[in-house]
């Protein structure tokens, strides 16, 4: 049974009873404030943590459920709605995990199934290369240190502005003899204050994400 908390002002099942989270599968919990979620998580182990974007203070309450310890290590998903336009990254900033658009499109499920299972991180302090691409920053190098990465992601710590929905070209070496890897990713998140970037690995060339998994669960260093 998956446990599901749906924070919003409104009803959500007309907009979301063709997604997964209105499977039989799925507890649904109704909340309109931080403190509501706060506490089903002292109730249960919660799965994911659906934030409506329209709502009063939403960046405000990703935030303290970001910083809650009883909510920290729960998926948080934003949903978008266009009239609210770049606003949203605000909410990628205060800590959530992806902006899952309204109405939902045919990718809707596969990307929140993805958060619901969170891969396995292995911290790093691996050297790695990437390049922007698109905008009129196309082109631009730059080299960093990955300092913890998944099959699906990735933080990375580099000097230089690079904002949230830049496109990145990246390329860097796995130790213990996992080879090379090679792709792009999205920015999804910015530290505040920090030089450090969250990236969603969007194409991995080649068996790139067997060898991820490998490393990940491997000893390497």
């Amino acid at each position: 049974m998956i446990r599901a908390v749906l924070v919003s002002a409104i009803d959500l099942s007309r907009e979301l009873h063709a997604t997964v989270l209105y499977c039989n599968n799925v507890e649904r919990l109704g909340a309109t404030a931080a403190s509501d979620v706060r506490r089903y998580a002292e109730q249960g182990r919660l799965d994911v943590i659906v934030v409506d974007s329209a709502i009063s203070g939403a960046s405000s309450l990703v935030a303290a459920l970001r910083q809650d310890p009883l909510t920290r290590p729960t998926a948080i998903v934003a949903l978008g709605r266009s009239e609210f336009g770049l606003g949203q990254l605000d909410l990628l900033q205060a800590g959530a995990n992806a902006i899952l658009p309204l109405p939902p499109q045919a990718d809707w499920d596969d990307r929140l199934l993805r958060l619901l299972n969170v891969p396995a991180r292995k911290p790093t302090h691996l050297p790695i290369e990437f390049v922007i691409e698109g905008g009129l920053r196309g082109g631009l190098r730059f080299r960093g240190r990955l300092l913890n990465l998944s099959v699906h992601g990735l933080l990375l710590e580099c000097a230089g502005e690079i904002p949230i929905g830049d496109d990145l070209r990246l390329d860097f070496e796995l130790p213990g003899g996992h080879g090379r890897v090679r792709g792009t990713g999205t920015v999804v998140r910015q530290a505040r204050q920090s030089q450090r970037l969250g990236v969603e690995l969007t194409h991995i060339e080649g068996d790139g994400r067997v060898r991820i998994k490998r490393y990940v669960d491997s000893s390497a260093d």
